[in-house]
This record gives C-alpha cells, sequence and structure tokens, in this order.
C-alpha cells in the first residue's frame, strides 16, 4: 500500500472549491478508571471481537500483558501476539501488516506508549479492522486521534497519515499511569496546554484547518480551554500522586486532560505553530534521543504565544512548565541559542509542517528564530524566579 493511500481525503467533508464545513470526531469508547485494564476482554465484546492481535512491546508483554492475555482468555477472545520494535515507521507498521495479514483477525489492540498506538491505528487500517487503544502513559494525545505521526527508523518525524475511522476504544487504567515515572505524566501536560493556544488560533483565523481538513467546532474549543483550565488547577497536585504512585482525584483530572480532552480538542480544533516547532525539534539529534514528545510541544507552545504577542498568557504558562517540570528554555533542551545550525533546522522543520499556515500571520523563518529566541528569553527570566527543580528532578529519574 502506497503511504498516501492512507491520508483521508479531505474533500470528504467538502469538494475542492466548497466552504468548509465544522467536524469534530471521536473515539466511539472512552473507558478510564483505576484498575480497568482487567476487564479489557469484557469491554472487546462491544467491538464483537473473536480474535484479536496484540500489539506489544516485549517489555510489556511481561508486565501489562499478562493482565491482557488472561482477561482475553476469560472472555473467549483468541490472541495473535505481535511485538512491536519500538519505532511508529511504515517499515515497523508494513512488518506486522506482512505477518497478520494471513491470521484472521478481527480486531487490534494496541498496548503501549504513543508510538506503540499510532502504529496500532496504521496496522489496523491496512488490516481494514477497527482498533483498541490501551495507554500505558499519559504522556501525549496519540490514543484518542484517527492520526499517526510517522517517523524513520531513526526517529526524525516525516509526517502523518489521517484515517476514515476513529479508535473504536480507548482504555485507561489510572493505576499503570501511576506507576510509570512522573516524567510522563508531566510530558503529557506539556503535549496537553498546547491543545487551548492551538484551537484558539485556528477559531479566530477563518482560513484555519483541522487534521480532517474542515473548521473547527466550538465544542472542540470548549474542550481545549477546560483542558488548559484543569492542567492549571491540578497539575502540580497531579504530579505530587503519580510520583507517589496514588491515584487521586487529581490524577483522574490531569488524566483525562492529557489523554481525553487534549485528544479531542488538538483533532476537531486544529494545530498550529506549537505542534510546528515540537516535530522539529526531531531534527537535532540529541534533542530526539533525550527528550519526549510533549517536552518539546512545552517549548513550541511558548514560541507560539510569543508569536501571537501574548506575552503575559506566555509568562504564565511558562511558570506552570517551570513548576510541574517542563523546559522552558533552550538550554534545558541542550540547545545552544547561539549555534546558528539548530537554529536553521528549528525554522526549517517548523516551515515544513503543514499545520503551521494556520497561524493568523505569515510565518518565515526569520519569525520562528525570533520567536523561538523570545521564548528562551522568557524561560530564561521566569527560572530566575520559579527555579529549576522539578525539571532537573525529572531528568534525573
Amino acid at each position: 500500500m502506497d503511504i498516501s493511500d492512507a491520508y483521508l481525503p479531505w474533500d470528504v467533508f467538502a469538494p475542492a472549491g466548497a466552504p468548509k464545513p465544522r467536524v469534530f470526531i471521536a473515539p466511539q469508547r472512552y473507558i478510564q478508571g483505576k484498575g480497568v485494564l482487567a476487564h479489557v476482554g469484557r469491554y472487546l465484546s462491544l467491538v464483537k471481537a473473536r480474535n484479536v492481535a496484540l500489539l506489544i512491546s516485549e517489555r510489556g508483554l511481561k508486565t501489562d500483558g499478562v493482565v491482557v492475555l488472561e482477561s482475553l482468555e476469560s472472555a473467549g477472545i483468541g490472541v495473535e501476539v505481535s511485538l512491536f520494535g519500538g519505532e511508529c515507521s511504515i517499515e515497523e507498521i508494513t512488518r506486522h501488516v506482512s505477518r497478520l495479514g494471513a491470521a484472521g483477525i478481527d480486531c487490534l489492540l494496541a498496548v503501549g506508549g504513543g508510538k506503540c498506538v499510532d502504529a496500532g491505528k496504521a496496522i489496523a487500517f491496512r488490516l481494514d479492522v477497527p482498533v483498541a487503544i490501551v495507554p500505558t502513559l499519559a504522556s501525549n494525545d496519540a490514543p484518542c486521534s484517527a492520526l499517526s505521526v510517522l517517523y524513520t527508523p531513526d526517529g526524525i518525524s516525516i509526517g502523518g497519515e489521517f484515517y476514515p475511522c476513529s479508535p473504536a476504544m480507548v482504555i485507561v487504567d489510572t493505576s499503570i499511569v501511576a506507576a510509570a515515572p512522573e516524567r510522563y505524566l508531566v510530558a503529557g501536560m506539556g503535549d496537553a496546554m498546547a491543545t487551548w493556544y492551538e484551537a484558539r488560533v485556528c477559531m479566530e483565523n477563518e482560513n484555519a484547518i483541522t487534521a480532517v481538513g474542515a473548521r473547527p467546532t466550538l465544542a472542540s474549543c470548549a474542550i481545549g480551554e477546560v483542558c488548559a483550565h484543569t492542567l492549571f488547577s491540578d497539575g502540580v497536585a497531579a504530579a505530587r500522586a503519580v510520583s507517589q504512585h496514588d491515584v487521586d482525584g487529581a490524577l483522574e483530572k490531569v488524566v483525562e486532560a492529557n489523554t481525553l480532552l487534549s485528544g479531542l480538542g488538538f483533532e476537531s480544533g486544529g494545530l498550529a505553530a506549537a505542534h510546528a516547532l515540537a516535530q522539529s525539534y526531531t531534527g537535532i539529534a540529541r534533542v530526539r534521543e533525550n527528550f519526549l514528545h510533549g517536552e518539546m510541544v512545552a517549548m513550541g507552545t511558548l514560541a507560539q504565544l510569543v508569536m501571537e504577542g501574548r506575552t503575559d498568557e506566555a509568562e504564565r504558562v511558562a511558570t506552570f512548565f517551570a513548576q510541574v517540570g517542563l523546559p522552558v528554555h533552550l538550554g534545558q533542551l541542550t540547545v545552544d541559542p547561539d549555534d546558528a545550525e539548530d537554529l536553521d533546522t528549528i525554522a526549517a522543520g517548523a516551515l515544513g509542517f503543514p499545520f503551521i499556515g494556520n497561524m493568523p500571520m505569515p510565518v518565515d523563518a526569520a519569525l520562528v528564530n525570533v520567536a523561538v529566541l523570545a521564548a528562551h528569553a522568557l524561560g530564561i527570566r521566569v527560572t530566575a524566579v520559579v527555579g529549576d527543580a522539578a525539571f532537573r528532578r525529572l531528568q534525573a529519574g
């Protein structure tokens, strides 16, 4: 299958030249709570699954996979295990499709982090079966979306695929999230915080389009705003809870914000400069090898707010990021603000991101550089007041 075959044609919702409608898409079911993984077999009865392909890492198979296999067996569901290699690349996707093509599966269950669940969506699309997602981290908003971010086998972002159907089911066990390192939940906050600011840009710019080639909905923007409000009000407490491996009300709220609210908000609300810059950082090897997607999005969000001239909001967001341990200046991402080559890489990557055009002003390399450096200067000022202890603790852990 050619890669382009997996893209959802943008003329599905409006013929070429016609006005763009407002479109909202979402998973059929979202299930979140402590211990829900043990009931995954019961949940899959909703899609009448009888023979499931389980996409999971070798390490995950020995931990969460044990619970999944027991639940599927109890529900009388057959399982074909397919071990995920770690990168959501075309090569990895093709390998699983070739292996599972003749297995007679009727559903794919992807259990793991963001790249595993994105690969699961791509594989399920090619096999023409529904996909159920079990994220084991709340580190990004990939689980609820009908798209996959693709990478080279070395981890460099090369774009995305958009699918005609959202996941049939997303199942989030908060006890698993609480058992993971705090850094992953915090990275998810970085990814989720961008949701509101990018959706607002898209709503205010009448020419902006979402990932399905449509106009954003009021619902998606409202969801994005609630997402940001939840992070500001409960983010610090949720980070404290997960550091103690405790599932409490704050953690439940932030897991929902990171996963459901951010997922629905970004996909039907739209993307802009924050994610364009985040993807551009993957072009720098030491950054992509040492930092998480949400950490890069955090830096992109600050630059976008600066680009918009919203300096007060940028300072508020930077202060929150510093409090929970997200990077707020280039040095924390091991980028030298005087390194012209790195800055050129960031600018080129951002300008190559299709949704950078959703910004309300023309964006060129000079503007990207100005915004990135101004956001860096803001981050330096904020850390002088708030400190960087949280960031250093998470990176060391």
